[in-house]
């Protein structure tokens, strides 16, 4: 039995007896070898690599073989989640369901992904999606991942989700999208910019424009879509109780402010 104690050496003279003893794998046991030179842990060591989730969640929207090649490397990332800012949290599963990569969603499934109402409602599993709503009217509403409905997962699922498409149409309510107002482009290129609120390295804003919609980034972290909602206020991709504001000083707009409830943050546009 390994003890508290154990060093880094110490579980080398280990390895071949816990993998001849099938406890771990041999390709385990070559990793711990090419491992062992060097320093400790990683800082986030026991969770999950939060870059590793990343990529993982990012390719399970088109790219099987990666995938694949991920979650076979480390099944747990079938379960896990990447926050794509201000609590647009998404899945492998997630992230397949909504783009409707049958595939892809099996592959993670079979790693122990936890199915939900999404990727029944993609994979055309009728009687699935039926005993959600007959046991919590009114989840049909619910939306998933970048605040998409339940509705658009089923219809990307093709024909063989098409009677989870039509028996939700029946129903109601599955197709509700948050409010949204059109956005001027000259208001939306007025808004691009670096907005500063602390003198830090990475206490700023970038606000940029990508497929003709405005998003924020903050370095070295994350980035979404910012959606409309009039008089230059906007919520993020997938969480509308966020409130992105922007002020104008004449006909330039100089600052933004962000509520959020934790977090009430205003920063100023740089010249």
């Amino acid at each position: 039995m390994l003890q508290a104690g154990l060093n880094r050496r110490s579980f080398l003279s280990w390895v071949p007896a816990l993998a001849g003893a099938g406890l771990i794998s041999t390709r385990a046991h070559a990793a711990a070898a090419q491992a062992a030179p060097g320093g400790g842990l990683p800082d986030v060591f026991p969770r999950l690599d939060p870059q590793v989730v990343r990529a993982f969640v990012g390719v399970c929207h088109s790219n099987l073989d990666e995938a694949r090649r991920l979650v076979e490397r480390q099944p747990s990332l079938a379960r896990a989640s990447w926050d794509w800012g201000f609590g647009d949290w998404e899945t492998g599963l997630g992230a397949a369901a909504h783009v409707g990569r049958r595939e892809i969603a099996q592959l993670v499934l079979a790693h122990g992904a936890r199915p939900t109402i999404f990727s029944a409602a993609m994979l055309g599993q009728l009687d699935v999606v039926r005993a959600f709503v007959a046991a919590n009217p009114g989840i049909q509403g619910t939306l998933g991942p970048h605040a998409i409905t339940l509705l658009a997962h089923a219809r990307a699922g093709g024909p063989d989700a098409a009677a989870v498409v039509a028996y939700l149409e029946g129903a109601g309510g599955a197709d509700v999208r948050p409010a949204t107002q059109p956005l001027a482009p000259a208001d939306r290129d007025a808004i691009v910019g670096r907005y500063t609120f602390g003198p830090g390295p990475r206490e700023y804003f970038n606000v940029n424009v990508r497929n003709d919609r405005p998003e924020i980034e903050r370095p070295e972290s994350t980035r979404g879509f910012l959606f409309h909602t009039g008089d230059l206020v906007f919520f993020p991709s997938g969480v509308p109780s966020v409130k992105i504001a922007f002020a104008r000083e004449g006909a330039r707009v100089t600052r933004l402010t962000i509520a959020d409830p934790d977090v009430f943050v205003t920063a100023t546009r740089e010249p």
